[in-house]
């Protein structure tokens, strides 16, 4: 610490032989710094404030009905976007700022210039904007904000009709083409059905339920078979059996009663048909026409046996040989109604392995029905989404230009200024004449290094390494004190004189000022 001590005090006396050349130095920077700053030019700053109002009463009113954007965020978004090089441009073509501008050099300084100068402060978070700006002419300085204000609220509102025509045309773009999908889907779910119509159905009942009343009517057609196939038998045997010459009574009731126990049966299943099927279906069409044919059967059997009994008696050769012809007509009718049967019994085993068939396809359909529904859906759901979005957009719109979501409201409209803005020569003053003092300061420490000179025998025996033996003092005379005062005191008054300066022409300024 005593070694820096001692060195600082070195530096300070070889800087005290040349203080001179340093108070010259001060009064030369500080009377030039001030007179750069006398001759600055005066810059007149123009300002405006702008509140923006997004607090609309139809924002509640419409939540969930309209879009609702961010407004406070694009409204801080534009402010902090507004300063780019195309709104500067047309800012210098409102303003008539390029009247003077002669070729793209001074254009280009222009632009660089307004750029430099704008100013656009927000507050926090209270939508409050402040636009200013600086120039030596205020008139031009009030025009230019007023321009930048003007180009503020247009930029805004602009931006938000960009932005919602923008959003309407993709929606409708994309409404078009879900549209085409969707069309294309239905026409897909429409050939399918067409194609598979007869596997499909009415969906009322699977093909489990319809193979499994398939199987019974089958075998309830079976058991009439072979029912009626055990009668034909017996009466074939009869027929055989009976002698060419022999009497044969006439069996006057032989196919009434299995006639009439079909007809009953037939009736029972038409009615348990009819709680299923339709007055159409082809089972019902098919029990019907049976049941006619039988009563048919049965009239006839009667009419003969009628005929019959009214003409012979039995015992007689006439009766005899009626007799053989009623049981060859009973067997005629019972194979007439074997083969009926063999037919419907038939129909329904090809009706089951048509059924059969069809069930084994039942999974692929069924899979490739749930694709064309899933697509359909998808289709069906995106575009009914993006028609619901169409209106959201288009009673946004309405909103917005109606009641306009963002108020612009200017609270202080663009001034003229009186005063010059800068530059502030009360602050450049003090600090030219710091400077001065500095650059003073600076010259004595430089001299100082180029001309060194030895204070002490210390010094000198640290910096030539040589021992010291001894040091001559120098006498102090009544000439040498008055000489060393004198001097102590005109530099003093040197000092005193540049700070008295100025003071005095900082307060000047303030007069003037005020």
């Amino acid at each position: 610490m005593e070694e820096l001590v001692t060195q600082i005090i070195g530096y300070l006396r070889g800087m005290w032989r040349f203080r001179w050349w340093g108070l010259a130095l001060a009064w030369v920077a500080g009377i030039a710094g001030s007179l750069a700053i006398y001759f600055m030019p005066d810059h007149y700053e123009s300002s405006a404030r702008i509140h923006v109002d997004t607090q609309s009463v139809l924002r509640p009113l419409m939540s969930g009905l309209a879009v609702q954007p961010n407004i406070s965020q694009q409204i801080d978004l534009l402010s902090r976007t507004l300063i780019s090089r195309p709104n500067v441009e047309k800012l210098i073509t409102m303003a008539d700022l390029d009247l003077t501008v002669q070729n793209a050099q001074q254009r280009e300084a222009l632009i660089t210039s307004v750029t430099s100068r704008l100013r656009i402060q927000s507050g926090r978070g209270d939508n409050l904007f402040t636009l200013s700006y600086e120039d030596v002419e205020p008139h031009r300085a009030q025009r230019v904000v007023q321009s930048l204000l003007s180009l503020f609220v247009e930029s805004g509102l602009g931006g938000k009709r960009q932005d919602t025509d923008a959003a309407r045309r993709f929606i409708e773009d994309q409404i078009r083409s879900y549209e085409q999908k969707l069309t294309d889907a239905e026409n897909r779910l429409k050939d399918f059905r067409l194609r598979n119509m007869a596997l499909l159905g009415t969906g009322a009942r699977d093909y489990v339920t319809q193979i499994a009343e398939t199987n019974e009517q089958l075998r309830e057609a079976r058991l009439e078979l072979r029912e009626a196939e055990n009668s034909r038998d017996a009466l074939r045997q009869q027929l055989s059996a009976a002698p060419s010459d022999a009497g044969i009574a006439p069996p006057p009731m032989v196919a009434t009663p299995e006639i009439d126990a079909r007809i009953d049966l037939l009736k029972r299943n038409l009615d348990e048909m009819l709680q299923r099927y339709t007055e159409m279906h082809p089972d019902v069409v098919g029990a019907r026409r049976v049941i006619e044919d039988l009563e048919k059967q049965k009239k006839a059997q009667l009419a003969e046996l009628s005929a019959s009994m009214a003409g012979s008696t039995f015992g007689a050769p006439g009766a005899m040989s009626a007799g053989v012809e009623q049981t060859r007509l009973a067997v005629a009718q019972a194979e007439a109604r074997v083969a009926s049967l063999r037919a419907r019994v038939a129909e329904f085993e090809s009706r089951l392995a048509s059924l059969s068939e069809d069930a084994k396809r039942i999974p692929e359909l069924e899979t490739e029905m749930a694709q064309l529904n899933r697509d359909y859906s998808v289709h069906k759901s995106n575009y009914d989404q993006l028609v619901s979005r169409r209106e959201s957009a288009n009673i946004a719109a309405e909103m917005s230009t109606q009641s306009g979501i963002a108020d612009f409201r200017i609270i202080d409209p663009p001034t003229l200024p009186t005063k010059p803005s800068a530059p502030n020569r009360l602050l450049l003053l003090p600090l030219a004449a710091l400077v001065g003092l500095g650059a003073g300061f600076a010259l004595t420490f430089l001299i100082s290094q180029l001309r060194p000179a030895f204070s002490d025998a210390r010094q000198l025996r640290e910096i030539t390494g040589l021992p010291v033996l001894g040091t001559v003092s120098m006498l102090t005379t009544s000439e040498r004190r008055r000489r060393r005062r004198n001097g102590l005191f005109a530099f003093g008054s040197g000092l005193v004189a540049y700070a008295g300066v100025f003071a005095a022409v900082t307060v000047a300024i303030v007069f003037l000022q005020s």
